[in-house]
């Protein structure tokens, strides 16, 4: 199961939820809501995140359960041990919502308009590192109530807390070592379009007003959020 050879169970699934306290549920094979995970939920939504995180930790922890479920271990008794097993799956299977349709950009390579690299078939590390984080904070959150195993499945990186902790924004980023079944998370490149697609987007424009408002926007360094979220009111 860890070199991706079998595929895990496919148990549990995340519906809407009832309440805006609680906008998503975590339900097993017999469409039984999962009430660890939803007081977990339920304390991330106490503490003001949004309903998008809520959502994004709703579906990782499924697919840490089916792991346990896999080799008949329930959630209060895992070890580290069960934690590799979903690590190393996810590190070697494929991932079916990155199928390639014959002539897409394959691993590696980089579409040459707009500078963005091709992702492999498999899993992302910063998927992998995302599931661990929320992992280490459903059963840091039931250890607290005294619930679950003694100690926290999922290894803790006390070297990245003291490197983070008080840190100035002026002072020197501090080197710390990854934690234990950390993936490496390569460094984002910046992307760019080249200058002869600019020239020949400006081209195709016809009007001399969407000219300039297309430089605007490009020379003001905002993000695409907030450009797309721009409305008549904001240009006054």
């Amino acid at each position: 199961m860890m070199d991706g050879r079998v595929r895990l169970p496919q148990i549990g699934a995340v519906l809407a939820g009832d309440s805006p306290s609680l906008p998503w549920v975590v339900v097993d094979g017999a469409r039984q809501e999962t009430v660890p995970v939803s007081d977990y939920l339920l304390d991330r939504m106490l503490g003001d995140v949004s309903p998008l995180t809520c959502r994004s930790h709703a579906y990782d922890l499924p697919r840490w359960y089916r792991a346990p479920w896999a080799v008949d271990v329930g959630w209060e008794r895992a070890t580290e041990s069960e934690t590799a097993v979903p690590v190393g799956w996810l590190r070697s299977a494929r991932n079916p919502q990155r199928e390639r349709k014959r002539g897409a950009y394959q691993p590696g390579t980089v579409n040459a308009i707009m500078g963005k690299p091709a992702l492999r078939s498999g899993y992302a590390p910063a998927s992998i590192a995302h599931k661990l984080s929320v992992l280490h904070g459903f059963y840091a959150f039931h250890l607290h109530y005294g619930r679950g195993p003694v100690a926290n499945p999922v290894p803790a990186n006390p070297a990245r807390r003291a490197a983070l902790a008080h840190r100035s924004p002026v002072e020197e980023r501090v080197r710390y070592r990854r934690g234990r079944m950390r993936p490496k998370i390569p460094a984002r490149q910046p992307r760019a379009i080249p200058d002869d697609q600019w020239n020949a987007l400006f081209q195709q424009m016809r009007c001399t007003r969407d000219r300039a408002l297309l430089a605007c926007s490009i020379s003001s360094a905002c993000r695409a959020s907030e450009l797309l979220g721009v409305q008549l009111g904001d240009t006054e």
